[in-house]
């Protein structure tokens, strides 16, 4: 078994994975035929601000180069850049776009569309899920501290969460809790083939695993644990579902209750040796879910009011009317959550700012821990309030 295990972490059978699918590093002298590697350059634009420590942050004035690479329309090469081969577009860009399913900004998109078009008890239950299961994920990163592949021999498509640890892939977890979330929750709901829906869900947390592999972010063992760990979140917290609904919706208290354990979470994130995304994108998450929850208990929607004798519902038929006012609502809930988010990481870094004596245009400040966190916080938490608080009301007022 332990030989099993090391050979499932062996970078080398990520690397037969991506040249079985057409991607390959460029060897050394080689120039035609290639693609380069995607690694941005990041600097700080902001002000001249000095940085005061900070959980592990060094101190630093003016601008600041954090990585090697390249802009993607070749205006800029330095450093250690990669070169690839890809033989195989069809695969590149199918992997690419999976890759980018599995993204907090793909989800924080999904999951309002699903709660303003579809079923706000689909989309609630989706939030609540996906946030546990993420902050599991990403916690456990942190803690087990298991590099991701090395490069070579694996091409690494991506750098924005290189700095992260590997062990499991929040990707796996994420695609996979919310795939199998979604048929649990409509299977009983709605009229539709059981098998149909879950060899959908099989195939779409499949495929954003399999795209961990292709763009050389995790190792075969990151990719299993993160499946096995959604669905055994799933198997041993599916039977209580409602009760939970019944307590985090109902309950006077619930409110309070949800605000405190969200944020003392979210602030008591494992400590890192050095800085990564993992605790931004996982406040990020949380702040939605607990946004999410309080709109529904504040504004006492209800999100189950169909007698459940009229389970299971027909699937409503798509037309042109209802896809005009799916697409009104998606516009319109969009555009108030961008002003949201506008409007409360303004707020929010002004009166950090203020508070610490610290100017938070600079992103080394904003990546502090006293910083980071609860300006992620109270920006997403108000896009969560927001949401399913304002959101759904005004669209019923405009009659949308």
């Amino acid at each position: 078994m332990a030989q099993l295990l090391k050979s499932l972490q062996d970078p080398q059978l990520v690397a037969q994975f991506q040249r079985y699918c057409g991607l390959t590093l460029q060897p050394k002298g080689e120039a035609n035929g290639i693609s380069l590697g995607n690694y941005p350059l990041e600097t700080n634009q902001g002000a001249r601000c000095k940085t005061t420590g900070g959980n592990g942050i060094p101190q630093q004035n003016g601008n600041t180069n954090h990585s090697n690479g390249s802009y993607a329309n070749g205006a800029l090469k330095q450093g250690n850049t990669k070169k690839y081969r890809v033989q195989n577009y069809f695969l590149y860009y199918l992997f690419r776009f999976a890759a980018a399913l599995g993204q907090e900004v793909f989800y924080i998109t999904f999951l309002p569309f699903t709660y303003w078009n579809l079923d706000p008890f689909i989309g609630h239950r989706l939030v609540v899920v996906w946030a546990i299961v993420m902050y599991l994920g990403q916690a456990s990163k942190d803690l087990l501290k298991w590099p991701r592949p090395s490069s070579p021999p694996v091409v690494k498509l991506e750098t924005r969460v290189d700095a992260e640890y590997g062990m499991p892939s929040t990707h796996a977890i994420a695609a996979t809790a919310i795939s199998f979330t979604f048929l649990l929750a409509t299977v009983g709901r709605y009229q539709y083939p059981f098998w149909l829906g879950f060899l959908a869900a099989l195939f779409l947390s499949t495929l954003v695993s399999l795209s961990r592999l292709y763009t050389g972010m995790h190792t075969v063992l990151d990719v299993i644990c993160g499946a096995l760990i959604a669905l055994l979140f799933l198997a041993l917290t599916y039977p209580v579902w409602d009760k939970m609904d019944e307590v985090l919706l109902a309950h006077p208290l619930s409110p309070i209750f949800t605000v405190t354990v969200g944020f003392l979470s979210s602030y008591n994130y494992p400590k890192m040796d050095h800085y990564s995304t993992t605790r931004a994108d996982t406040t990020t998450i949380i702040g939605v879910a607990v946004g999410t929850c309080v709109g529904v208990s504040v504004s006492k929607l209800q999100l189950n009011s169909i007698p459940s004798s009229h389970f299971p519902l027909p699937i409503p038929p798509i037309s042109l009317h209802s896809v005009v006012l799916q697409t009104e609502r998606f516009l319109l809930g969009v555009l108030l959550l961008l002003i949201t988010r506008f409007v409360a990481k303004t707020l929010s870094l002004q009166t950090l700012g203020k508070w610490h004596n610290v100017c938070t245009q600079d992103h080394l400040v904003r990546q502090r821990l006293e910083i980071e966190v609860p300006y992620k916080f109270v920006t997403y938490t108000s896009i969560g309030l927001v949401a399913t608080g304002v959101v759904p009301q005004l669209c019923e007022f405009l009659g949308i």
